[in-house]
């Protein structure tokens, strides 16, 4: 639709009035017909017409005639008249052909420029669309760069747990061996001087029977 507007606006521009000739009969030379007086004789030799009547005959013919002609060259032009009008025609219509050439060449340019204008803008779209593309890549891998880290910290964190956990578990292990390794030294003394005492008393009851 704009582009059929401004080249409306660009035609409108060129508009002009065409050269209009109105209809040339002042040139015809005036008729005349020849021999009536011929055409009066034969009238009465051969048709058996008297004198008046082949007057009247050909003074109503000739009335005729006359009449018919001037109505045709009412509506006809001379050679000369016609050639000019021819003329100025053509020169009409080859102005009329230059200036729609030209109407043409300057709706072209306005579609290149529309064109032009309608490329750019969707180069900024493109662009803008682009720098908002790279914006959400960018807060999206900051985001999961945060939650890398998150999950790192929490991971060194259950990993320091589990350590403190292993530590305490070798400590107690520690304090239980030592703890079994003291029961057994018990039982061990406890056993060798229970082996002792019985030991003595076998020997004591031995040299009592001897």
């Amino acid at each position: 639709m704009l582009f059929r507007y401004r080249a409306k606006q660009v035609s409108n521009q060129f508009r002009r009035e065409f050269h209009v000739c109105k209809p040339l009969y002042d040139d015809f030379e005036t008729v005349h017909i020849r021999n009536t007086n011929r055409f009066r004789q034969l009238l009465m030799e051969k048709g058996d017409f008297n004198t008046q009547q082949a007057n009247a005959v050909v003074d109503i013919m000739s009335d005729a005639l006359r009449g018919g002609v001037t109505h045709v060259s009412q509506d006809l032009a001379s050679r000369e008249k016609l050639t000019k009008l021819t003329y100025q025609q053509r020169v009409d219509f080859a102005k009329l052909k230059d200036q729609l050439l030209t109407a043409d060449r300057s709706e072209i340019h306005l579609i290149h420029s529309e064109q032009e204008r309608i490329r750019n803008d969707l180069e900024q779209l493109r662009n803008k669309l682009r720098e908002e593309i790279t914006k959400a890549n960018a807060g999206f891998k900051l985001d999961l760069s945060l939650e890398k880290g998150r999950i790192r910290e929490e991971a060194r964190n259950h990993d320091l747990q589990i350590k403190e956990i292993d530590t305490r578990i070798d400590q107690e292990v520690s304090n239980m061996k030592m703890q079994i390794d003291s029961v057994k030294t018990q039982v061990m003394q406890w056993l060798i001087g229970v082996c002792t005492g019985t030991f003595a008393l076998v020997l004591a009851y031995v040299r009592l029977l001897s």
